[in-house]
C-alpha cells in the first residue's frame, strides 16, 4: 500500500507536466514546441514580446469536428425545422417546401442558394439573445449522427491542450473562422478557453432598437456584413485583432490565406495545418471534398516547409471521451 501511494502521485505528477500528452512525440510536436520555446525565451534571437505573440485557429475542421457537415449548418436546419409551425407559408415555398416534406432532389435543385436561403431564415429576424439562447438549447439536445454525442463534446482534445500551452506561455489565443461569430461565441469559452472578445467570425448586420418599455436590443438581419473566410480571414484579422499572428492553424483552403499573410510577417513564424487522415477516430478527407478541402493549402505546405499534422499519426487521442 505503501509504495503505491509513493508511485501513483508520481505518475500524475509526470502525466500532469506534459502540457500536451495527446500529441505522440515525433517532428511535428518537436516543431511546436521548438517555436514556443524560441519565440519565448528572453534574450534569444527569436524571443517575441508577449504583446506580440497571437496565434490564430480556424474552428471547423481545426478545433472541432466538420464532418459530415459543418455543425452551424446542422444547426440552422434543426433550426428551420424547429421554426417551421410558426411560418406555414413555408409549405409551399422553396426551398422550404422541399426541406421540410424531404424531397432531396427538390432541395438538390436549389443548390447552395437554397441552403444559404435555409440558413439565413435560421440566423435572422431575433434579437442577439434570442439567438445565443437557440444555439444553447440546440447544443444542450443535438447529437451527432455518427457519434451521438453532444456537437460541443467533438472538440479535439489534441488542440485544447496546444491552446492551454500557447497561453501558459504568453500567447493571446484567437478564433478565426468562416463560422458565424455570434454562434461561436455562445460555446467556444467553455470549450476552448477562447472568451468572446477573442473570436472572429462571419456575421450579418443587426439593428439597434428599444421595445415599448423603452428596452434596447439588437435584431439580426437578413443582411449579410462580412464573410471570414478565405481571403476575409486577413482582413478580418487585420480589422478586428490589429496585429498580424506569428502562429497559425487551419486544415483546409479555406485557411490558405490567413497561413500565408501569417508567414510572410519577418521574424520567427509558425503554420500548422490539421490533416484529416483518420477514418477509424474522425474522418479521413483532403482533396476532393465538399467539406473542407484541403488542396492549394497543401501544396504550399509541402513547398514551404510548414507543419502539417496527420491526426492519425500524430495524435494518440483525438476527442477527451476516447479512453
Amino acid at each position: 500500500m505503501g509504495f503505491c501511494c509513493v508511485i501513483l502521485p508520481y505518475s500524475n505528477a509526470l502525466a500532469q507536466n506534459d502540457p500536451l500528452p495527446s500529441w505522440n512525440s515525433g517532428a511535428v510536436r518537436t516543431s511546436i514546441t521548438d517555436f514556443v520555446a524560441r519565440v519565448s525565451t528572453p534574450g534569444g534571437a527569436d524571443f517575441v514580446p508577449p504583446a506580440e505573440r497571437i496565434a490564430v485557429f480556424d474552428n471547423d475542421g481545426t478545433l472541432w469536428c466538420e464532418q459530415p457537415i459543418y455543425f452551424q449548418a446542422a444547426f440552422a436546419l434543426d433550426r428551420v425545422k424547429a421554426m417551421a409551425p410558426h411560418h406555414p407559408e413555408w409549405k409551399g415555398r422553396q426551398p422550404f417546401k422541399a426541406f421540410l416534406s424531404g424531397d432531396k432532389k427538390a432541395l438538390a435543385e436549389q443548390g447552395e442558394k437554397g441552403l444559404l436561403t435555409l440558413v439565413t431564415a435560421a440566423h435572422s429576424g431575433m434579437t442577439t439573445d434570442e439567438f445565443a439562447k437557440s444555439v444553447a438549447d440546440w447544443l444542450a439536445t443535438a447529437k451527432h449522427p455518427r457519434f451521438n454525442r453532444p456537437y460541443n463534446e467533438l472538440v479535439y482534445q489534441p488542440m485544447v491542450e496546444l491552446l492551454a500551452y500557447l497561453r501558459t506561455n504568453g500567447f493571446k489565443t484567437f478564433i478565426v473562422s468562416g463560422g458565424g461569430v455570434e454562434f461561436m461565441r455562445v460555446w467556444a469559452e467553455k470549450a476552448y478557453g477562447i472568451p468572446p472578445e477573442q473570436v472572429v467570425g462571419s456575421s450579418g448586420v443587426t439593428k439597434y432598437q428599444l421595445d415599448t418599455a423603452g428596452k434596447p436590443s439588437l435584431l439580426k438581419t437578413a443582411k449579410i456584413q462580412f464573410i471570414d473566410d478565405g481571403p476575409g480571414k486577413p482582413v478580418g484579422i487585420n480589422m478586428m485583432i490589429g496585429r498580424r499572428p506569428i502562429l497559425a492553424f487551419g486544415n483546409s483552403d479555406g485557411d490558405h490565406q490567413m497561413l500565408q499573410w501569417t508567414m510572410a510577417g519577418s521574424g520567427a513564424r509558425f503554420a500548422g495545418i490539421v490533416h484529416h487522415t483518420d477514418a477509424a477516430r474522425e474522418y479521413a478527407y483532403d482533396h476532393p471534398s465538399k467539406v473542407g478541402q484541403l488542396d492549394e493549402a497543401w501544396e504550399e505546405a509541402k513547398a514551404k516547409g510548414w507543419t502539417v499534422v496527420d491526426m492519425k499519426q500524430d495524435w494518440n487521442k483525438v476527442f477527451a471521451f476516447e479512453p
